[in-house]
């Protein structure tokens, strides 16, 4: 088993990544917010990894954290959800939030995570809502999870789509914005304001 990779990055793009370890190439499946986190070829890197075995391929998956990949490993146990998928969800939203909503049972924003729709969001909160115990404490509530401002993201993230951003994009976006606005009140105006100076 292969439980993480050091080396030198030759290549990477949002969904993979090739890190040179003792003259060998590996090749990495990530999601957005691993490839955010690696730095521009030729950098090093360390990334904890997941190998899926397939019947005509070995594929490894690599994440920049621990719970990341602990996340990834809960997802493809739900039935129906393959690495690939595990892969799109934690592209488009962050673990913690991710987990923050499982717990809630927050189907709202879970289907606006690219690739999820309803009967799959349900299908995550009723089989991982006991599992998620055993990463530890959630983390703080962020403005996205105050009340009332879902309906002021989803306007947002419309907007920034309407503007010609693509949805991993603007979800990028406005995810920075909601970190910069933290305690602050969330208008759909400052929200966009924000977004546009992080996309």
């Amino acid at each position: 088993m292969i439980s993480s990779v050091r080396g030198v990055v030759l290549s990477k793009a949002p969904t993979e990544v090739v890190v040179e370890v003792g003259g060998v190439g590996y090749s990495l499946h990530i999601p957005l917010s691993t490839f955010e986190a690696i730095g521009d070829p030729p950098s090093e890197v360390h990334l904890l990894t997941h190998l899926h075995v397939r019947e005509d391929a070995l594929v490894l998956y690599g994440f920049a954290s621990a719970e990341e990949r602990e996340m990834f490993r809960l997802l493809i146990a739900v039935n129906g959800i393959g690495p690939r998928m595990a892969q799109g969800i934690l592209s488009g939203i962050p673990a913690g939030e991710l987990r923050g909503h499982l717990a809630s049972g927050n189907l709202g924003a879970l289907t606006g995570i690219p690739g999820v729709g309803r009967k799959i969001a349900e299908r995550l909160v009723i089989e991982l809502r006991e599992k998620l115990s055993r990463l530890g404490p959630l983390p703080p509530l962020s403005a996205a999870d105050s009340d009332g401002s879902a309906a002021v993201r989803e306007e947002a993230l419309l907007a920034l789509t309407s503007l010609g951003y693509s949805k991993a994009a603007a979800e990028r976006a406005l995810r920075g914005a909601l970190q910069e606005l933290a305690g602050s009140e969330l208008t759909v105006e400052a929200l966009l304001k924000a977004a546009l100076r992080n996309a």
